[in-house]
Formats: structure tokens, C-alpha cells, sequence
């Protein structure tokens, strides 16, 4: 039995996508489980992130938690967005090649998320593998993992990662790095914090 919320749109690629990495998941637990790998990605994570690797995450002024009507046009005060006004659904635990609705996006970060926006025309094998691992690994309605590619064509670094109003932009893609932002955010969104 799950809480979890109705499924927001998808393309047919990102859906198909994310069952793959579903399926993907359950072969690395596997494999962990008899004594391979999985990465970091697949670590608990502890109570707090490095503080060292987080020097240069941003901090930002809540710009409201109000839920909008679909389609309502909201400008961000950041870009990409880490708080303020929304839509009522939420993006599901998953990899995306697709931009999702930043309204929709908003509302996950409110739920405790982590968003990792990524530029398709920087995105390495090894990044994508992780972003996805990160994303398999943390499934939860208040405590889940979100990699989608930016909705412009011009962002300021090839990854971003974004928790309720934290912004951290990377240069190049550390898994060390979003190790240490999910132990510091993930989970700890306003409407209902379960770390």
C-alpha cells in the first residue's frame, strides 16, 4: 500500500524510461545484495551533507507555497526554480529526457525532493547512470529524487541541484557532491518532512 500522488505527464520515451531504470534498480539491489556494487548511490545517507562540499549552495527567500491552477503562467525568482507558487501534482522518482512543468516541479521540491537539472548537451554517460541510480534509490512521496533536463536553452552551468529554497550550480557532475546535497535536503521539504 502506498501514498503515493496520481502520476503527472510523462512523453511515452521519459515513461518507458522510467521503468527501466525501475527495472535497472532492482538488478543493482540485486547485485548489492550478493555482494556487488551499486555506488554511493545506493548508501544510506547520513544526517547532514559535508559542509565542505556545500560551501556554495545558495540560499533563498520562500516565495510562497500557494497551489495555482494548471496552466497558470509563474514567474521564479530563481532559475531554476526552489520555491513558490504551484501546480497540485507532483513529478514521480525518475530520470527525465523531457523539461516537466515547473509548477509541477515546484510542488515535488515542497514535498522534500531533490531536483538535479541537467543540460542534455553537457550530460555524461557516468552522470546519467547516477542521476538514475539516485533516482531508483529514492522513491518516496516526501523524500524522492528528480533528474530532468533544464527548460531553457541557455543555463548558467551544466547541473543544478535544487531543494526548497537551496540552489547548488556544478561546473561538472561529483557524485560526492549530490551525495552530500540529498544528506542535507532530501526529505526536508516544508509540507511534510520525514528526516
Amino acid at each position: 500500500m502506498t501514498d503515493e500522488p496520481p502520476r503527472s505527464d510523462r512523453s511515452p520515451l521519459s515513461r518507458r524510461r522510467a521503468l527501466g531504470a525501475v527495472g535497472v534498480g532492482a538488478v543493482a539491489a540485486v547485485a548489492g545484495c550478493l555482494g556487488g556494487g551499486g555506488g554511493i548511490e545506493s548508501e544510506s545517507l547520513p544526517e547532514n551533507g559535508d559542509p565542505s562540499l556545500l560551501s556554495d549552495v545558495e540560499r533563498f527567500p520562500s516565495e510562497g507555497t500557494d497551489h495555482v491552477q494548471r496552466g497558470t503562467e509563474v514567474e521564479y525568482e530563481t532559475r531554476p526554480p526552489t520555491s513558490g507558487p504551484h501546480y497540485g501534482g507532483v513529478v514521480e522518482a525518475g530520470f527525465y529526457e523531457e523539461p516537466q512543468p515547473a509548477g509541477d516541479l515546484v510542488h515535488t521540491l515542497e514535498h522534500g525532493a531533490v531536483i538535479a537539472y541537467y543540460d542534455p548537451g553537457a550530460l555524461t554517460d557516468e552522470a546519467e547512470e547516477s542521476l538514475t541510480a539516485w533516482a531508483d534509490n529514492n522513491t518516496g512521496t516526501w523524500r524522492s529524487f528528480v533528474a530532468v533536463p533544464y527548460r531553457y536553452d541557455d543555463p548558467e552551468t551544466p547541473y543544478a541541484l535544487t531543494a526548497w529554497r537551496h540552489l547548488l550550480r556544478l561546473d561538472g557532475y561529483d557524485a560526492e557532491v549530490v551525495r552530500a546535497f540529498c544528506a542535507e535536503f532530501l526529505g526536508r521539504g516544508p509540507e511534510n518532512p520525514v528526516r
